[in-house]
């Protein structure tokens, strides 16, 4: 078996250099263009498919408590009043239909937009504004419940592209495409 060349990696700048941190995530994940196209090829399927992700995702953050208090604190760009307490907090409060629109946005990004610098640095403020670092000053979303939620978005996702019916081989690359998107996503969290 042939030695494979050792591949020299500046772990300092992997968090400093959001671009060569991306590059590295992309190049170990295998992501590459033939992803970005296979992803971009769903939109015609996924986006009308949207606002029932956002439903899905929104109801199962709603039924647990350790992920729905975090919609209590107002929310970075929300210009509306709070909800009161965790308790009395609805879905169809205005604050969640401004949540649920970001996420919306964001799917629908993912399947349409480019995959370039602004696509990246877009990508490291969805991670970022979940935190005080971007968000609200109030907001830190601990690591476990954006990882659980990054597992729910993911098998949505591949779950709506099974009931496609695409075929085994286009089925695969979509979910494989998909998977090392969220993978890398979930890092820049």
């Amino acid at each position: 078996m042939p030695t494979q060349e050792l591949k020299k990696i500046d772990e300092a700048r992997l968090e400093s250099d959001l671009q060569y941190r991306f590059g590295y995530l992309a190049d170990f994940t295998g992501f590459n263009e033939e992803d970005i196209i296979t992803i971009k090829s769903t939109a015609p399927l996924l986006t009308p498919l949207v606002p029932a992700l956002v439903d899905a995702v929104y109801n199962k953050l709603f039924s647990y408590e350790c992920t729905k208090r975090h919609f209590v604190p107002k929310q970075s760009g929300y210009e509306g009043s709070a909800p009161e307490s965790v308790e009395k907090l609805e879905i169809s409060h205005e604050m969640i239909q401004f949540r649920k629109a970001h996420l919306a946005k964001y799917l629908e990004k993912l399947v349409t937009g480019a995959y370039d610098a602004q696509m990246v640095e877009y990508l490291d403020f969805v991670g970022k504004m979940h935190t005080a670092k971007a968000g609200s000053p109030t907001l830190n979303i601990p690591l476990v419940q954006m990882n659980v939620l990054m597992g729910f978005v993911t098998d949505a996702v591949i779950n709506t592209v099974f009931s496609f019916k695409l075929g085994c081989d286009k089925t695969q690359s979509i979910i494989r495409a998909f998977s090392k998107l969220m993978w890398i996503q979930n890092d820049l969290v």
